[in-house]
């Protein structure tokens, strides 16, 4: 392909909280997101656990932080860590 007709790849950035940090260059990151019921109309909270690629150990438990999708880094890891967010999604880097 030519330079001019190369697509953007938009890369998927989710926000969630540390919940492990114990592997070595790697965090564990829940991400909740809210379902409604098909039938009854309640919303859930449902979460889902990524693993993250962090260069430093600069994030402890806790945390809220933005990742993003990256090429696989290992067999688990599919996402980086961008930077800690702050209110309504600003990343800090």
């Amino acid at each position: 392909m030519h330079q001019e007709q190369e697509k953007k790849i938009i890369k998927r950035r989710l926000t969630g909280t540390i919940i492990s940090t114990k592997m070595n260059k790697t965090a564990v990151v829940r991400v909740d997101r809210v379902k409604m019921h098909p039938k009854y109309k309640k919303r859930y909270v449902v979460s889902k656990h990524f693993k993250a690629h962090v260069n430093n150990d600069a994030y402890r438990d806790g945390d809220v932080v933005v990742i993003q999708e990256c090429r696989p880094i290992s067999k688990g890891k599919r996402y980086r860590v961008i930077g800690r967010s702050q209110a309504l999604g600003a990343v800090v880097s």
